[in-house]
């Protein structure tokens, strides 16, 4: 009878214990690419686990008293979040943990291999590095990154210098390549106009530092590939964000992600304005970014991309250096002072990408995008005003194909690249800040495009290897319809086609570290702009650069601790530096050759992580970059400037912080720069002085019921309140060196996100 009634009892409680039991289900994603992760572990608190397949999901059994889970995963920072309600499909968002970067899956070379895997100097920047600061530029982000300098001329005037690039670019992005979603950025004309993109744009950030031609076309300096933000898969949200600070600054944000399982859609759009910490350097830009991506099939992935941005920024000109010491916050004066003449620019344009993957088999698959881009300038500046249209179309496709040679895995990338700008340039009289009598009328057509072929085998030894080849050609065509001095003409030129070699080898020394070498050659044209300068002059005598790095390093993991570290020696032929004349307009020539030898280091190391604890998470990281830059076989007029320091680049630059995370969410981020000596001119007779600042963030993230997350945060700029330029104007006319940044600042905000 006790056994017939304990079976009747069991019997009877089986409908409660089925009810007390719930599948909880959903999906791991990378936060920054949102691509799924396999492998993941969900650990529920009552001990029940389970793992993520191939397409990130998981299914967990739970119970009444599951109160929370944890989800983690090697390379990721772990996730602590509280269970879900009964029946919900959740969403999960891995942020790659900076002291194991390794593990993440590097785009650049076409390879598609984990870091660890991939010959070449490449540092990564996610999502996490750009939220560090205040979201109004890329800059300080991107100076944490070894070898790689960006500077602020004045706000929203960006140059970007990795390796001593920086050397011919009084303004703008030169001799580095820069593509967004896999699609050029960079124009056929050489430049980058990259501040019409916005910070809050940017979901993750690839560099990869010396000639990379064999892959991506003409370039001496580097290429960076900047992936657009996405919306997660399965998630629908509303994002609204708003910062104020110093100065002036206001940014707001408006998100609208819609995610399925095949296809997601963003809408973002943000505003920004800036008074300014100088006299005339005020701010003001707005931008629209719309991000998707479909899967309509296994085989076919397609994203699309459009930015639209409209900016004004205005131009308050270099100080001298008794000038900076006075009064840093003043702009340049005299008669063709920066306010008199209204020194601004106002860039109006819209790029529109389209990219498909398809794979037609296990071996084969290919790689597509197009583009096509309009932009508009209008810039009065100290001497003269300038008003450019450009529009530009482009394309891009590769084919890559697995094979196995053997016992040798091999793949084969073949592919091609073309780009063909036309752009309208006008110059005319300043009077004021308004067009006066016309100076000149051009007309540019502008053509560049390379082939490319490279090829990786998986020999024996757990060594890579790469050899891969490119052939490039760069044209101008510049028509002058009207110029009062030396009547119209035409004006072509077809820089010889140049091939650009790479061969690379790596092994991995253990599982955990790889070592790693390679020698590459680069070519660089010069762009438009060093040809016609903005006085109207045809630079005819201006060849392109050319160049050859030798590259070894070492990187790896052990447990909690990262390292990767690159010696280099690039020697560059025909180098381009960039002077200015009286009327300050930029002079471009070739002197030589330079000799550039450099160190560049970072480590990344978690002190603790513990999802579990009130103090969840302490790590520090770091980067150091030693740059031995000098001049070969220069002669300026009666000088001979060989064996210089290069103009523009510190010997010694480190970057360092600590990032500190509770389970509360309260986190705090804490970043300091140091800058050593500069030259400000070839003869290295003046110096930027060196600098040590510091920067701190922080805040609290919050989960408000089930659908509403909030952060609020703060954070203060140049917390050492130093006195120092970001944005030197090298080579200046009448020692106008210095371009000084703000002193200490403040900024504060918050950010909303609803899910729908």
């Amino acid at each position: 009878m006790k056994l017939r009634f304990l079976v009747y009892t069991f019997l009877l409680c089986l409908p409660q214990l089925a009810t007390a039991q719930n599948i909880l289900s959903g999906y791991v994603l990378d936060a920054n690419s949102n691509l799924p992760l396999e492998g993941a572990t969900v650990t529920a608190n009552t001990g029940a686990q389970a793992l993520s397949n191939l397409n990130g999901y998981f299914s967990l059994t739970t119970t009444p008293a599951t109160k929370s889970m944890v989800v983690s995963l090697i390379g990721y920072k772990a996730q602590r979040l509280s269970a879900p309600a009964a029946g919900e499909e959740v969403k999960i968002l891995l942020q790659p943990d900076a002291a194991r970067l390794q593990e993440v899956v590097i785009t650049g070379y076409e390879s598609n291999r984990p870091l660890l895997q991939t010959a070449g100097a490449i540092s990564i920047l996610d999502r996490s590095s750009v939220d560090r600061f205040d979201e109004s530029s890329l800059v300080r982000a991107v100076n944490t990154v070894p070898g790689v300098r960006m500077e602020e001329r004045a706000p929203a005037s960006y140059r970007l210098s990795i390796r001593g690039s920086s050397l011919r670019s009084p303004y703008g992005i030169r001799n580095v390549k820069v593509y967004f979603d896999g699609i050029p950025f960079t124009e056929a004309n050489g430049t980058t106009a990259l501040n019409l993109i916005d910070a809050a744009n940017i979901g993750s950030i690839e560099v990869l530092k010396g000639p990379t031609a064999s892959i991506y076309g003409a370039g001496t300096g580097g290429t960076i590939l900047l992936e657009p933000r996405r919306a997660a898969p399965g998630e629908t949200s509303l994002q609204l964000g708003a910062t104020t600070g110093s100065f002036g600054f206001r940014k707001y944000t408006a998100t609208a992600s819609i995610g399925a399982e095949n296809s997601s859609t963003l809408v973002q759009y943000s505003k920004q304005q800036y008074d300014g910490y100088r006299e005339q350097s005020a701010v003001d830009r707005d931008v629209l970014l719309i991000s998707s991506k479909f899967t309509p099939s296994e085989k076919r992935t397609i994203t699309a991309n459009l930015v639209y941005s409209d900016l004004y920024y205005e131009l308050p000109g270099g100080l001298t250096l008794e000038q900076y010491n006075d009064n840093p916050r003043q702009a340049r004066g005299g008669q063709f002072g920066s306010v008199l003449q209204n020194a601004s620019i106002d860039l109006e344009g819209i790029n529109v990408g389209l990219k498909q993957e398809y794979r037609f088999n296990d071996k084969l698959r290919n790689t597509t995008s197009i583009y096509v881009l309009h932009k508009f300038k209008d810039n009065p500046f100290n001497t003269d005003y300038e008003r450019n249209t450009n529009q530009e179309v482009g394309a891009r496709s590769s084919f890559a194909y697995d094979a196995i040679l053997g016992s040798i895995n091999a793949t084969f990338t073949l592919g091609a690249e073309f780009q063909r700008g036309f752009e309208v340039a006008r110059t005319y009289d300043n009077n004021g800040g308004t067009p006066g009598d016309l100076r000149t009328d051009d007309e540019v057509v502008a053509k560049a495009g390379f082939v490319f072929a490279q090829a990786e085998f998986e020999l024996p030894g757990a060594i890579i290897a790469t050899t891969a080849l490119s052939l490039n050609d760069t044209k101008y065509e510049i028509t002058r319809l009207q110029q009062i001095s030396s009547g119209n003409y035409k004006y072509n030129r077809d820089f010889e086609a140049v091939l650009s070699p790479r061969v690379a080898l790596l092994k991995r020394i253990t599982p955990k570290i790889s070592a790693h070498a390679s020698i590459s050659s680069g070519f660089s044209p010069p762009t438009e702009e060093e040809i016609l300068t903005s006085d109207g002059t045809l630079n005819e005598d201006l060849e392109a650069e050319r160049g050859t790095n030798y590259e070894v390093g070492l990187r790896g993991f052990a447990g909690k601790l990262s390292f990767d570290v690159v010696g280099f020696y690039f020697r560059l032929k025909e180098t381009i530096v960039s002077r200015q004349d009286v009327s300050s307009v930029a002079v471009f020539r070739n002197v030589g050759s330079t000799s550039q030898k450099g160190i560049e280091a970072n480590t990344a190391y978690t002190l603790w992580e513990q999802p579990e604890q009130q103090l969840s998470s302490v790590k520090v990281w770091g980067s150091y970059t030693y740059s031995h830059f000098r001049f070969k076989d220069y002669q300026k007029d009666e000088d001979d400037l060989s064996g210089n320091k290069l103009t523009g680049v510190a010997p010694h630059v480190a970057a360092a912080g600590v990032d500190v995370g509770t389970k509360l969410g309260v986190y705090f981020n804490l970043t300091s720069n140091y800058v050593d000596a500069l030259p400000l001119n070839d003869e290295n007779t003046a110096f930027a002085d060196q600098y040590f600042i510091l920067g701190t963030r922080a805040g609290i993230r919050r989960t408000l019921g089930s659908k509403l997350k909030l952060e609020v945060f703060g954070g203060v700029d140049n917390l050492t309140d130093v006195k120092y330029s970001l944005g030197n104007d090298l080579n200046a006319f009448g020692s106008r060196f210095y371009q000084p940044a703000p002193k200490r600042n403040y900024y504060g905000g918050v950010n909303l996100s609803y899910t729908l």
